[in-house]
């Protein structure tokens, strides 16, 4: 790692205030440089966590900004290292100022995620962890934020090392046994405990493994397409799931010629609407081709709101029924103001209603039961309630890593089952404890894997 000492922009720009943060062997002494306070008092000589008013001065001495510098001594900083961080006005003229005057006195500007990478690198934070800073940042919604905290806090990390440290202790007892091979009946590792541990672990990245799909969709949005025949109001439902005029309403058939996404929230879950041209016969190949993608899109979708504002035909059914297959599937009867209230089941033609589908009779041009449906979706999602305890896998990096050490277990639960010496099983359980590592960055990672990293983070982080 660098000695050098680093200074960035750590705030937002464009705001009324604004944070620079210096970082390094030397920063409270460069700090002290251009810090003039009422009081004399230098910060070289000042406690650390203590918060200090004075004034920014340029090298002929000019007021740069009234400021309040706090300090926080290593290792007790996010960094590790001596810090300092300058409260001052958020004019990106004043902040460019002091960026100019930190870097002519001997700082250097920090790179993308350099920060948390210094802190990655002197133990403050673990791989995961610091990867959780990132997407903390990025959280759009309850569920993400959620599920940052809970990975900032170590409680993936905490039970990655509770496995690990499991099956180091047997790996270390297989290995054992070879310094004593003249010895063919010893075995320091008991089979049974070996068997036991390697299915309770394999359970548990396997349960890890599946909460990626939710975390994903959590990050990304649950994407819901809406479908059905023109003009049976599609176009006024994604409206009025929006709140905002997203799509263009007429009663002209075939308005809607392709596919309009927005997201929105519901109970703090971001759910991506898709509004999708109408289904029909049609000679127009400009609206065939936003058919074509209708279907499509009803392949990317987790749920289908499929809506009718009249008794669907047979064939209208099949081809719904069929098209949304392995997804949760929500018939929405439109225009009931216009009926005076009365609905009817669109499913009734079949003799086997789909499984978990439901109908709700709405008026989206009204908004008469849009609470129920927004109810009926995220019930359909299945998210459960997320709390800053949970453990859900978000990462890529994660997930690779997770999936090639749920390989490795299951070659050591097979192993045992063929009763494969110690040796054999012990090259198995050290690959999964290596990828379980990956994770945190307990094992050596390549330099390239980092930069790789930390370099998605923004400048002054």
């Amino acid at each position: 790692m660098s000695d050098a000492t680093i200074c960035a922009l750590s705030t937002a720009a464009g705001g009324a205030m604004a944070i620079v943060r210096v970082s390094g062997p030397v920063a409270i002494r460069l700090t002290d440089i251009i810090f003039h306070s009422p009081s004399g008092r230098r910060l070289t000589e000042c406690a650390s966590h203590t918060a200090h008013y004075g004034e920014l001065h340029d090298e002929e001495g000019n007021i740069i900004d009234d400021v309040v510098v706090t300090i926080f001594r290593a290792p007790r900083s996010y960094t590790g290292e001596d810090t300092t961080e300058i409260s001052c006005h958020g004019s990106s003229y004043v902040i460019s100022l002091i960026l100019k005057r930190l870097i002519a006195i001997g700082c250097r500007q920090a790179l993308p995620g350099e920060f948390t990478q210094r802190a990655f690198l002197n133990g403050k934070l673990d791989l995961s962890q610091a990867e959780a800073v990132a997407d903390l940042i990025s959280s759009t919604n309850a569920a993400s934020h959620q599920m940052a905290v809970s990975q900032l806090r170590g409680h993936f990390s905490h039970q990655l090392a509770h496995l690990r440290d499991q099956l180091l202790h047997l790996t270390s007892l297989l290995e054992l046994e070879l310094d004593f091979s003249d010895h063919e009946d010893l075995e320091f590792a008991d089979r049974d405990e070996l068997s036991q541990l390697a299915n309770n672990t394999e359970q548990k990245i396997s349960s890890l493994i599946h909460s990626f799909a939710m975390g994903k969709a959590l990050r990304q949005g649950i994407a819901v397409a809406i479908v059905g025949k023109t003009n049976v109001g599609k176009s006024t439902l994604l409206n009025r799931l929006l709140h905002d005029d997203k799509a263009i309403v007429s009663d002209i058939h075939g308005t809607t010629r392709d596919s309009i996404e927005d997201t929105t929230q519901i109970h703090g879950i971001t759910y991506r609407f898709i509004d999708t041209a109408g289904i029909r016969h049609t000679s127009d190949a400009v609206e065939r081709i936003g058919i074509e993608r209708t279907y499509q899109k009803l392949e990317e979708a987790t749920i289908v709101l499929w809506i009718t504002d009249e008794p669907p035909s047979a064939d209208e059914v099949d081809m719904i029924v069929e098209k949304s297959k392995g997804k949760e599937l929500i018939a929405v009867v439109n225009k009931i103001d216009k009926h005076g209230g009365a609905s009817y089941e669109p499913f009734a033609s079949l003799p086997t209603p789909p499984d978990k589908a439901i109908t709700i009779p709405i008026s989206a041009k009204h908004g008469t039961n849009i609470d129920r449906l927004e109810e009926a979706i995220f019930d359909a999602s299945g998210i459960p309630s997320i709390t800053q305890n949970d453990v859900i896998v978000t990462n890529i990096r994660h997930f690779e890593a997770l999936t090639n050490a749920h390989e490795d277990i299951q070659k050591v639960i097979g192993g045992l089952e063929m009763n494969l010496s110690g040796d054999l099983l012990s090259e198995d359980l050290r690959a999964c404890i290596g990828h379980l590592s990956e994770i945190v960055g307990g094992t050596i990672t390549p330099d390239e894997t980092l930069s790789n990293i930390f370099s998605h983070f923004c400048v002054g982080k």
